[in-house]
């Protein structure tokens, strides 16, 4: 009985004792959980702080929780053999064993660095500006590049496309002198026929240049109607080129054969002087300070057909549109007018146009568009206008910052090429209808009054009140339009400079 009460108690001791873990529960006894908060209060505080948590990890994987990694990186990349876990001598030498190690060492770090961090101590360096970075693979494509700079790239090849491919010379390739070019904004004193001669009118004088051949005539003067009288406009009739229209002070128009040097008729019908001319086949439009345009009929003896009354002041731009069907004038009421050819006396302008702000002088009709005209202001207006004719509607307006005193399309292309006055005396050439400023020429030292185009389109000579004809080639003609004009209007540019190389006086 005894012993068996001995097995039972034996029984209990060993199947309920700590020992015996196979049967024991997940959750601790009460009893337990307070001995082990006890024990863990007692210990060091500051060591179970300090300590960091490590987490779990298996055997394949080492935990690098309590390792720095950025130090030890650096310490390798920073490892030269300059300084060595070995030591260093207090005489500043190392022995032959120390220098062993030293190169064992410095070559154990660099295999490390080339087969753990792929660093190749021999090719570069970190954040070495020597080296360009290496090119990308022929055939990786950024798609994000594409998708976000497609349009930035777009704009930019846009803006910095080259408005002219040909080249333009910023230097004059001839310069001739003309003394007493009078400084008058409102006269028209130069024309070039479809002959290659130059018409220029110097004060009381009109002279002829051969563009040819260089040599200079003088057609006609004017100093026997008083010493006041002057020569007001020139203009050479479209076709043909034998016959020069010269308006004077006195408010004559006068037509010479050039070809005889002699003067075929004299034409009335302004009380003033005439400061602009325009063709129209057998037309002669004639445009007066007195306010008036007459057109003259150079066919018969009654030739005033129509005298065209709408502006209030001088009228100083006329220009027939190359169809013929339309005249424009412009006056110093800052007024532009359009005429029908078939206007009489008693008819009034198909369109007056008022936003110019200044003096109306500079007219040129557009030969790639009809019914396209471009108009310039004077100093209190400063702009290029395109007008629709047809509509009276104006296209567009651009401030050019100084007055435009004359104006000329290109032949060729849709180009314009303007002439100013204050403040820099350029000529200033323009893509159209953007109007981007294609080229700037600078050579003039006072306000560029009058412009003309050489019959072949290529060369524009201007005239300014520095009393010089400065000839510019910015009107380069393309090869085919060359190689299919010859004659007279077909001359060669490159001879026609080695003729004038230097700069000769006109008279």
């Amino acid at each position: 009985m005894t012993s068996n009460v001995v097995d039972f108690e034996d029984i209990l001791n060993n199947g309920f004792s700590d020992a015996n873990t196979s049967i024991r529960g997940v959750v601790r006894a009460r009893w337990e959980r307070k001995k082990l908060e006890s024990n863990s209060n007692n210990s060091d505080c500051s060591d179970s702080e300090n300590r960091k948590p490590l987490s779990m990890s298996d055997r394949f994987i080492p935990n690098r929780a309590a390792m720095d990694m950025e130090k030890s990186s650096h310490a390798i990349l920073s490892f030269d053999g300059s300084e060595s876990s070995v030591g260093e001598r207090t005489d500043g030498g190392a022995s032959e064993d120390e220098e062993h190690t030293i190169n064992s060492v410095t070559s154990d770090m660099s295999e490390y660095k080339t087969s753990v961090l792929g660093i190749d101590d021999s090719k570069t360096r970190i954040l070495s500006f020597a080296d360009k970075a290496p090119a990308p693979r022929g055939d990786t494509v950024n798609n994000l590049q594409v998708l976000y700079s497609a349009s930035t790239t777009s704009r930019k090849n846009k803006s910095s496309t080259k408005l002219v491919s040909r080249h333009i010379p910023s230097a004059p390739t001839r310069i001739l002198d003309a003394p007493d070019l009078l400084d008058d904004y409102y006269l028209n004193l130069l024309s070039w026929s479809d002959t290659n001669v130059l018409a220029v009118a110097l004060s009381q004088t009109v002279y002829l240049w051969n563009a040819e051949t260089g040599h200079i005539d003088e057609l006609c003067n004017v100093e026997s109607e008083g010493p006041d009288a002057h020569i007001s406009s020139v203009s050479w009739i479209q076709e043909g080129g034998g016959h020069l229209a010269v308006g004077t002070s006195w408010g004559k128009t006068m037509l010479w054969d050039v070809n005889t040097q002699k003067q075929l008729r004299k034409m009335d019908g302004h009380s003033d002087r005439v400061g602009a001319l325009s063709w129209n086949r057998h037309i002669l439009s004639s445009g007066g300070r007195d306010n008036i345009i007459v057109n003259h009929d150079v066919r018969i003896a009654e030739h005033n057909v129509a005298t065209l009354a709408s502006h209030t002041q001088e009228v100083c731009g006329l220009a027939w549109s190359p169809d013929g069907m339309t005249l424009a004038s412009g006056a110093n009421d800052n007024k532009l007018c359009l005429w029908d050819a078939t206007a009489s006396s008693i008819s009034r302008p198909r369109y007056e146009l008022t936003e110019h702000q200044a003096a109306v002088k500079a007219l040129a009709w557009s030969p790639h568009e009809r019914n396209l005209l471009a108009t310039g202001g004077g100093t209190a207006d400063r702009c290029i206008k395109f007008w629709n004719t047809q509509s009276g509607s104006m296209l567009q307006s651009v401030d050019t910052g100084s007055q435009v005193c004359a104006l000329q399309w290109n032949p060729y292309e849709k180009e314009i090429l303007s002439s100013h006055g204050f403040a820099r005396n350029q000529l200033c050439l323009w893509k159209y209808p953007t109007m981007a400023k294609v080229k700037e020429l600078d050579g003039h030292t006072a306000r560029v009054l009058h412009m003309a185009v050489s019959p072949d389109g290529s060369s524009v000579v201007s005239a300014a009140a520095d009393e010089t004809l400065r000839f510019w080639e910015v009107f380069a003609p393309p090869s085919k339009a060359l190689s299919g004009k010859r004659g007279a209007s077909d001359l060669p540019g490159r001879a026609r400079s080695k003729k004038l190389s230097k700069t000769m006086q006109i008279r």
